[in-house]
């Protein structure tokens, strides 16, 4: 016997002359159970499991609002289709507020009936055997892509096509597909690795460079405070490219959005990019000219981003905008936060807003240390689903609507991303070298090459010696670094972690939104 397409309720109080209508949905799979009343329509959707309800609007006794009403009290999730003679809008409004599936206008032929429950039925199977088919077509091309790549931004356009990818697979439950996405992921990180070791010296040079760290303020933010418009600076610390788009949708609400390509400055970890972004300067320039910075990173103890404000008051005085009036918080707490939105009216005057939220980078921090977390926050997938609830439910959304209003421009960026660590690699080195996961910096330290970029010629990475014999470990692919004792307690603790300041897609290509008010 063939399986049926979907089991139908059909409730109208002219179901007899619907017989054309109810033999064609038959034809086509769908199995139809019909009733002339509202009251029938609900005893019936108690006592029978449907996939989906027809429903009258004009009938005798209860009319189809006050049925549907009723229906979706007993069954929130069944969906429903509104079949009426009426066109007034205000019938509209409260059928699409009362979430209906669908919105029908009589008179109706046979094929519009069976293309709306086919919509409602088998749109999700549908998507997913297009996104699915789709997928296996690009596969091949996205290969030879990777092959081909000779540019920051070929591999900005192929990166981008596998994040798609991934948001398109976060609605499917095909392990096997996502594992082949994940594994082609695998495969243009190793060379994108290769890609960077080969240009980066040149990069920071200027010569073929994408727009780094160092160039935020002064490519996207200076010529919006040179049109003597407002702009607010908004850094999300460890924001992924697929987390960004993940959000796309909400943030396009109030503003227009542009997208500009960046890469991270080495290594990938807030103490050097994001002190680029405010100071425009390398992390070797930075330290020579802020010795209390160069001080804190040769301590390593707290925070090594304590000197943000002077950074970005000192680009402005370089860069010919001392006159322009600065705001800058940065937000740990969620009360922060809260208290920022409270207050937000007292900066609306500023020409700069600069602002740097925590809460991704504390998440996957957070992560690590809670099997809670780790279960709500599983994988990739999960970790954009967990970003995008926390933006739909936070102040900034509220402060970034608000912004609009005032007439803002906002940029907003990251200083890195991170990546999901799987492997870990053994370290040699003393009790003063830097404490990182994905990258470390100490006296003469060392790692398997097939882990590691070691770096010892600092200047042409324009990195800070901070002491005697120092030089730099950046991992690779989903490397973490280990040291010797306590390895088995460390590496049970951190596979399967987020992590950064490492060499890898996710780590260095960080979204630039432009974004102006609608």
């Amino acid at each position: 016997m063939k399986k049926s397409r979907g089991k139908i309720l059909w409730v109208d109080d002219e179901i007899d002359h619907l017989k054309p209508h109810i033999l064609f949905l038959e034809e086509k799979g769908y199995t139809i159970a019909t009733c002339a009343n509202g009251r029938d329509g609900i005893s019936l959707s108690k006592e029978t499991i449907f996939d989906l309800v027809l429903l009258d609007q004009f009938m005798p006794g209860l009319d189809g609002m006050e049925t549907l009403r009723e229906i979706k009290e007993n069954n929130p999730a069944l969906p429903i289709i509104m079949i009426t003679k009426s066109e007034e809008e205000w019938l509209m409004d409260e059928a699409i507020s009362e979430k209906i599936a669908h919105f029908l206008i009589k008179p109706v032929n046979p094929n519009q009936i069976f293309m709306a429950c086919k919509q409602v039925l088998e749109n999700i199977k549908i998507r997913n055997e297009k996104t699915t088919s789709g997928y296996l077509q690009e596969f091949q091309k996205i290969e030879l892509d990777i092959e081909d790549a000779v540019s920051f931004n070929d591999w900005w356009k192929i990166y981008s096509r596998l994040v798609k990818w991934q948001l398109d697979f976060d609605e499917q439950k095909e392990a096997s597909l996502n594992q082949i996405l994940n594994e082609q992921i695998q495969t243009s990180n190793r060379q994108f690795t290769h890609f960077v070791q080969d240009h980066y010296e040149n990069w920071v040079l200027g010569i073929d460079s994408p727009n780094l760290s160092t160039d935020i303020f002064s490519k996207f933010v200076q010529p919006i405070l040179k049109k003597n418009e407002k702009v607010c600076l908004l850094v999300m610390d460890a924001m992924r490219l697929d987390q960004f788009m993940a959000l796309y949708p909400l943030l396009a609400e109030n503003y227009s959005i542009r997208i500009e390509p960046s890469s991270s400055i080495l290594p990938s970890a807030t103490p050097f990019s994001r002190n680029a972004i405010f100071s425009g300067l390398y992390p070797e320039e930075f330290c020579q000219k802020y010795p209390d910075q160069l001080d804190a990173m040769v301590e390593d103890k707290g925070s090594l981003n304590q000197l943000e404000h002077i950074f970005l008051k000192d680009q402005l005085a370089r860069t010919g905008l001392a006159d322009k009036s600065l705001h800058y918080h940065k937000i740990w707490m969620v009360e922060e936060g809260q208290k920022f939105q409270s207050r937000v009216g007292e900066y609306l005057n500023m020409d700069l807003l600069a602002i740097v939220i925590n809460f991704v980078d504390q998440l996957a921090h957070r992560r690590s240390e809670s099997d809670v977390l780790k279960e709500m926050v599983p994988d990739e997938s999960g970790y954009r689903h967990a970003v995008r609830v926390w933006y739909e439910n936070s102040w900034i959304r509220s402060v970034l609507a608000e912004l609009g209003s005032a007439g803002y421009k906002v940029v907003i960026t990251s200083d890195h991303g991170s990546i999901m660590v799987n492997r870990s690699s053994m370290v040699a080195a003393d009790k003063h070298s830097s404490s990182g996961v994905r990258h470390k910096h100490g006296r003469n330290i060392n790692a398997n090459d097939k882990s590691a970029i070691d770096i010892r010629n600092l200047e042409t990475y324009k990195l800070p010696s901070l002491g005697h014999q120092y030089n730099y470990l950046l991992a690779k692919d989903d490397y973490f670094f280990l040291y010797p004792n306590e390895q088995h307690k460390y590496k049970n603790m951190l596979k399967g972690s987020f992590q950064h300041g490492g060499i890898s897609m996710e780590e260095m290509m960080v979204p630039i939104f432009i974004m102006d008010p609608k």
